[in-house]
């Protein structure tokens, strides 16, 4: 259940003629009274004999018996209170209880014996109510109504859980602005899945990833289609932005413009400098080690250097000040939508939901000193001018690879938000890891395929040596490995390793001295993506020649081909705390 407190207003009766009017876009039903401070207030929805007039009247009623020097301009107070998609429809008689509850809560109408303000609740949708109360109380005084927002949204948590409504994480007022419903309703109208508001906020979120200028970025609004309007002051300098739908207009038929700070507030200009002043301030970012066998400027390459940035981030979110981890929170969230803008189809939907869904994640109070973040957000850009990769081949593979760490990288996100009590942050880092989760699962399938095929087929002696190998590399770990199904697309990698002139112990004991295996699921799984990465394997094995193997040359070997090879699956960790 979500109130939303908004500033005072001057004129009672042009918010009443609004609540039980049609709405700017027809979309208010049956607009009637639910409850009022008195609980006989006139209702001009339900009495024929009633009028708008006769309401605002009363409601007013305690500010006109005070002189007029002493009336406060700004009397009208005004909040809706929502419930969340899915809940249940609620009858006017629980929204009436709401409405009580709220005013109560905020010092509006206190009850107890104190004076109150004249207020009224209009319900004209199945999901959400508006009370409307005058800022003056029955005994000419001013109401205690600071911080009156918070104190419903206190009181909201308490209701939605006695109600059986879903519960809302406590906010900390940092979110982006939530859809209205007329935005919701004229989106329903128009076909769209999304508002144009959501819709925005995605593409220009897309078009700051990795950005280095104002130019770069207003060059990707435009190609994107979106309308602009720039800000610009008497001396030429550029104040602020407003981007639009072509297609969505408002009555006049005039594109409906929204500034960066309504989308988003990190999405302001100010706030999107902060980003390129802090590239320019530091240098170039540091250059990740490219993929074997990929151009610098291919979309594997610049996977590969995703899942690099990603691992190195994953220590600074765990270990390092909060501010620098803020600051690479905020470029995970760049990486991901890059990646999500380039990726192939079986991939996009599932990395789209998990960047829209990891953007709430990206913004607390923890305020991110930028700059340190230059090797995520120079990922991002490599992704955006790598360009789109295929569903397959070393891109395909790659994508696994960079998901594999992002993963881990959000995962350490969730604990970071968590630990600070962040908990609409943390919630939100935990939805986007499971759409990752489904991602990996599509994008790991072929290429795990092909290494547990090739593992399968070792030769008994290699197999005994990489074995013993395990064994002395990592003996806390070796019979568990040995144990899981991943033990052969390990295997396969171990050999791989061996036969580009690494050392497999070193490998094997580095990866796992960079990050706590103990608790996962399957080790071998996660230890087959560290190993390629440190060694600067290809990512998709289906070329290799096949070492060691009892079948002669190399075979490329499908995902499809296999129906008894195991799936990937992710180590370590959930994002609960839980063992995987």
């Amino acid at each position: 259940m979500i109130p939303s407190v908004n500033p005072p207003g001057d004129r009672t009766i042009g918010l009443l003629a609004y609540l039980y009017g049609p709405g700017r876009h027809e979309e208010h039903v049956d607009p009637h009274l639910v409850a009022s401070f008195d609980g006989m207030a006139p209702d001009p929805g339900r009495d024929p004999s009633a009028t708008l007039k006769a309401l605002q009247q009363l409601l007013d009623q305690p500010v006109q018996a005070l002189p007029s020097h002493a009336r406060p301009a700004k009397h009208v107070w005004h909040t809706s209170v929502r419930t969340a998609p899915g809940d249940r429809t609620l009858s006017d008689e629980e929204w009436a209880e709401v409405a009580r509850r709220i005013v109560a809560a905020t010092g509006i109408d206190p009850g107890d014996g104190q004076p109150g303000c004249r207020w009224a609740a209009v319900r004209h949708a199945d999901d959400h109510i508006h009370i409307v109360a005058t800022l003056v109380t029955e005994d000419g005084h001013r109401p205690d109504d600071y911080r009156s927002g918070a104190r419903a949204q206190a009181e909201a948590r308490l209701i939605e859980k006695e109600l059986g409504l879903h519960q809302v994480a406590p906010g900390d007022g940092t979110a982006a602005q939530r859809p209205t419903s007329a935005e919701r309703h004229k989106a329903e109208r128009q076909g769209r899945e999304r508002t144009a508001r959501e819709e925005l906020r995605e593409t220009v979120r897309r078009a700051v990833a990795g950005a280095r200028s104002e130019e770069e970025f207003f060059d990707r609004l435009a190609r994107d289609g979106l309308l602009i309007r720039k800000r610009v002051a008497p001396s030429g300098d550029l104040l602020g932005y407003k981007v639009a739908l072509p297609d969505d207009r408002n009555k006049d038929g005039e594109p409906v413009f929204y500034p960066g700070a309504r989308l988003a507030p990190d999405l302001s200009l100010p706030r999107i400098r902060e980003r390129w002043s802090a590239d320019t301030q530091n240098g170039p970012a540091p250059r990740q080690e490219d993929g074997v066998r990929t151009g610098p400027g291919a979309p594997a390459a610049a996977r590969r250097r995703t899942a690099s940035a990603a691992w190195q981030a994953v220590l600074i979110v765990e270990h390092g000040e909060d501010a620098v981890a803020a600051a690479h929170i905020a470029a995970a969230g760049e990486a991901l939508d890059a990646l999500a803008k380039t990726s192939a189809a079986h991939t996009r939907r599932e990395l789209r939901d998990a960047a829209t869904a990891f953007e709430r994640a990206t913004r607390s109070h923890v305020r991110a000193v930028r700059g340190h973040d230059r090797a995520l957000r120079q990922a991002a850009r490599d992704l955006v001018h790598g360009g789109p990769a295929l569903g397959r081949g070393e891109d395909g593979a790659s994508t696994a690879m960079a998901i594999d760490m992002l993963f881990f990288l959000i995962t350490a996100a969730a604990h970071w938000h968590a630990k600070k009590g962040h908990a609409q942050q943390a919630a939100a880092a935990r939805q986007a890891a499971e759409h990752l989760r489904a991602a990996y699962q599509a994008a790991a399938a072929q290429p795990f395929g092909v290494l547990y095929q090739r593992g399968r087929r070792l030769n008994r002696p290699l197999l005994q040596r990489q074995t013993v190998v395990l064994r002395e590399a990592l003996p806390g770990l070796a019979e568990r490995i040995l144990a899981e199904p991943g033990w052969y697309a390990l295997a396969a990698t171990i050999a791989d390793a061996e036969a580009a002139g690494h050392d497999p112990a070193t490998l094997l004991s580095d990866a796992v001295a960079r990050r706590e295996l103990d608790t996962a699921d399957s080790v071998s799984d996660v230890l087959v993506w560290r190993l390629r990465r440190m060694a600067d394997l290809p990512a998709d094995a289906s070329e290799l020649p096949t070492n060691g193997t009892t079948g002669g040359p190399a075979t490329t070997h499908r995902a499809t081909s296999r129906p008894s090879a195991p799936g990937p699956r992710r180590g370590g960790k959930d994002v609960a705390g839980n063992s995987r």
